[in-house]
């Protein structure tokens, strides 16, 4: 089975989340697990934490200034990517209007053509 990564994006300046969204990410995290399709997945820290490099160049924040940020992402396994899109599709962060994901295959887990 291939391993796709959805990337969570968040507008920072949209300010914190509400109760009632952690627990929608929650349960939504919980369901991806409940069906055996997590393999992995983590929240980021807030963007002003990160640390970028170019070249020799190393500067404080992200890599590129812009309105989203990625705030988390996990793996899953799933057969091909409509049914990752399936997954997520169910991510709240899609209906939040504060952000959205990004589906990518995972290089080398996608199985060969037949």
């Amino acid at each position: 089975m291939a391993q796709y990564a959805i990337l969570i994006f968040d507008d920072p300046t949209a300010g914190d989340y509400t109760a009632g969204q952690l627990a929608e990410s929650k349960q939504h995290a919980e369901d991806i697990v409940d069906s055996g399709a997590m393999v992995s997945a983590y929240a980021l820290a807030a963007p002003e934490t990160a640390t970028s490099l170019r070249g020799d160049v190393v500067t404080d924040g992200p890599f590129v200034d812009t309105k989203e940020v990625v705030a988390g992402f996990c793996v899953i396994e799933a057969p091909d990517l409509d049914a990752a899109l399936a997954v997520a599709r169910d991510n709240p962060a899609v209906r939040w209007g504060r952000g959205g994901v990004e589906v990518r295959p995972v290089a080398g887990s996608i199985p060969p053509a037949r």
